[in-house]
Formats: structure tokens, sequence, C-alpha cells
């Protein structure tokens, strides 16, 4: 892996965050954005999330470059899915393939565990993007299903994977919403 350092993500970081997503969003299918967002909007999106104390993180290189960037989210808005997040993960195209990726997700698996989240769900974009599938098979998911042709983009029809991995006690234990007080949890 390249040298790199994880650090919480600030809102300084914004322009570079903006642009790495705007490449995903134009020549990938990890995104099923069309339109890349600007960085007002891309700062809107940043504090709904940090907001409500879900992990940002990014990866920043030896020049203070952010090169990658990763954050939890609500996988669904409804209370009962309040214990499960959705991962995120965007990478400069140059560095891709060099285990950044793989350090910004286990990253972000170790504080959703520290913030008592039990579940986290990958829906990756494109049944063709194994460098995705491959990234969340190693760091421990597994294959829950695919929505076939779900989303259309570059002219053709694109499936949706979904993998899932248990965090902390997972589904073994009930979750101690005093422990976790705030505004994820209605607190």
């Amino acid at each position: 892996m390249s040298a790199v350092i994880l650090r919480d993500a600030t809102a300084d970081d914004l322009t570079e965050i903006t642009a790495i997503y705007a490449d995903a969003v134009l020549h990938g299918t990890a995104t099923y954005e069309l339109v890349p967002p600007d960085v007002v909007e891309m700062r809107a999106r940043f504090m709904t999330i940090t907001g409500q104390s879900y992990p940002y993180i990014v990866a920043q290189d030896h020049h203070d470059r952010v090169v990658g960037y990763a954050y939890a989210g609500p996988f669904r808005t409804r209370p009962a899915y309040r214990w499960t997040v959705e991962d995120s993960i965007y990478l400069t195209p140059e560095i891709k393939g060099q285990g950044i990726g793989r350090a910004l997700l286990l990253r972000l698996i170790e504080l959703c565990q520290e913030a008592g989240f039990r579940q986290m769900v990958a829906v990756i974009g494109d049944s063709g993007n194994q460098p995705s599938i491959r990234l969340h098979e190693r760091a421990g998911f597994r294959h829950t299903g695919i929505f076939e042709a779900s989303g259309f983009k570059f002219g053709r029809w694109i499936d949706t994977v979904l993998m899932q991995m248990q965090l902390g006690e997972g589904s073994a234990t009930l979750p101690d919403e005093a422990r976790y007080p705030g505004t994820l949890f209605g607190g």
C-alpha cells in the first residue's frame, strides 16, 4: 500500500472529495448518479452524514492530497434500520489497486463497530465491478443478493450487488440503546 494517512474528513476536504466523486459519476458504475453534484451539494451531504455522527474518513497521501474517502450512512431511514449502515468508498483513479480502498474499508468497519452498529451493507453498482466485490469479500462480507438490471447507465443495464457483514456481536445479542445515545438512535 502507498503511504497514506487515514483521518476524519473535514469540510476543507470537500473540493478534493467532490472531484473524486465526479470522476466516479462520469466514468464508473459504482454510483448510479449521472450528473456529478457540485461542492455545495457535496457539502450538504457531508454535513448530513457527519451531523448524525456517522464516520466519514479520508486517505491523505504524502503530498497532503486526499486520494480517497469512505463513509458510512444509514442503510434505510426507518428507525428499525438504525443498527445497520451502508458503506461508500471512492478513490482517485491513479491509486486504485494499491490497498488504500482496503485500508479505508477496514478503518470504516472499526469506527462503525465502536459506534455500536451491528450490520454493514455494501450496495455495489455493477456485478462486473469485481475490484469492489473482491474488496468486500476479503473484508468478510458475504453475498446476499443481486438486483438484476436495476440501473441504466452508459447505455446499458447494470446489476446491483448486495453484500453484508455483521459488526461486533451482530445479531447474537440485542443492541444496548442506552449505551449509544444521540441523534442516530433517537436519544
